[in-house]
């Protein structure tokens, strides 16, 4: 019997997990589903997203599925905190964020594909699939503000061109940065290159910025490189971020596996989900060497809570992720199956598609088509 972690979170985070236990109690999966606290009321409650016990809730866990959560900046954060927590020294972070980086899941994977019959497809025959790396990048966290004198002073030793910013005044000037490594820049295109072995895909495009971020993408692109000279049978393709989402919408279809940085990954892929329907169709997974962690990709949408009316087909796909990696492949061929079909068959659809039918209604659709 499998042990899951069940993280519903926030929003209608809540409403798509539904979803995704009728398609489970559908398919009979051998499962406890053990449910645990995320999200943005345990912040305002607690002053923590992430409780400890939920990290022990996921130690002690196969793996988890997680809905949404709501996210704000710092101050608008603060401001939500239960009266006696304010000003504690209690500050807001990600706790998806927070769950990659404790678990080490490096590996991000986003697939992209174009239903036959979604009215809301770009184009049809698109199907592309995002690397993401995962933990590092922009989004590893090490962020200052204000900057002190101190730091300054050691920067303008060390790099002649932040001698411009030497007089700005501490509280004046943020820095966030940009840590790559070449463990990191390694695994996840090692990660992308192998699936495009494995599902027999052509070609694996490193996207980056090399030619103005030279030390962090020039990394990635020089692991690229040697990388690919394993894989005789796969062209690896370059292109920058910029480039790319202009590609993208132009000529979607030429492009297979994409493999990029984190924040760069992060635009990309919603980019490629918008072609496909949007973000109502991205379902992702991330993937560590002992654990992973699987969501869709959407928001926790706060308007749309209680009306049961958003589009759960990211979260039963995020669910067919989930069985995959735990090697129930039929299951998992089961419900790509039935969703293609529920979306061909032009019957039953949410509002963004132009129909009325409820979250959990799509969910029932799919168990039918099963």
């Amino acid at each position: 019997m499998y042990k899951i972690a069940w993280l519903p979170g926030d929003g209608v985070g809540n409403e798509v997990m539904e979803a995704a236990k009728i398609v489970l109690d559908a398919l009979k999966l051998d499962a406890e589903y053990i449910p645990g606290d995320i999200g943005w009321e345990f912040w305002k409650s607690e002053g923590n997203p992430l409780p400890d016990r939920t990290i022990e809730l996921c130690q002690n866990t196969d793996c988890a599925l997680f809905g949404a959560i709501t996210s704000k900046p710092r101050d608008e954060a603060a401001e939500e905190l239960a009266p006696e927590l304010r000003d504690k020294g209690f500050s807001y972070s990600s706790p998806i964020v927070a769950l990659r980086q404790r678990f080490d899941l490096h590996t991000n994977l986003r697939p992209c594909k174009a239903f036959p019959g979604n009215p809301l497809n770009f184009k049809d025959g698109i199907d592309l699939v995002v690397f993401r790396e995962n933990t590092e990048g922009l989004y590893a966290g090490v962020e200052f503000n204000p900057v002190e004198d101190d730091m300054k002073a050691f920067l303008d030793s060390k790099h002649k061109k932040f001698h411009r910013f030497v007089d700005v005044p501490g509280e004046e000037l943020a820095i966030s940065m940009r840590i790559f490594t070449k463990k990191g820049c390694e695994r996840i295109v090692r990660a992308a290159f192998e699936y495009a072995k494995k599902t027999g895909r052509p070609s694996v495009t490193v996207v980056e910025k090399p030619n103005v971020i030279r030390e962090t993408s020039g990394m990635m692109i020089r692991a690229a490189r040697e990388i690919a000279k394993g894989f005789p049978g796969i062209e690896l393709w370059e292109t920058n971020i910029d480039a790319m989402c202009m590609w993208l919408v132009k000529n979607p279809g030429d492009y297979s596996v994409l493999v990029a940085s984190n924040m760069f990954g992060d635009i990309i892929s919603d980019l490629a989900a918008q072609l496909v329907g949007g973000l109502g169709f991205a379902s992702s997974a991330n993937i560590g060497d002992k654990y992973a962690v699987f969501e869709p990709t959407h928001g926790s949408a706060p308007k749309y809570y209680g009306q049961y009316k958003v589009n759960p087909m990211a979260m039963l796909l995020t669910t067919r992720l989930m069985l995959e990696w735990l090697g129930e492949t039929d299951m998992a061929a089961k419900i790509d199956k039935s969703v293609s079909k529920t979306i061909a068959d032009e019957k039953i659809r949410t509002y963004d598609m132009g129909g009325s039918n409820s979250t959990l209604e799509i969910a029932e659709e799919v168990v039918r088509n099963m």
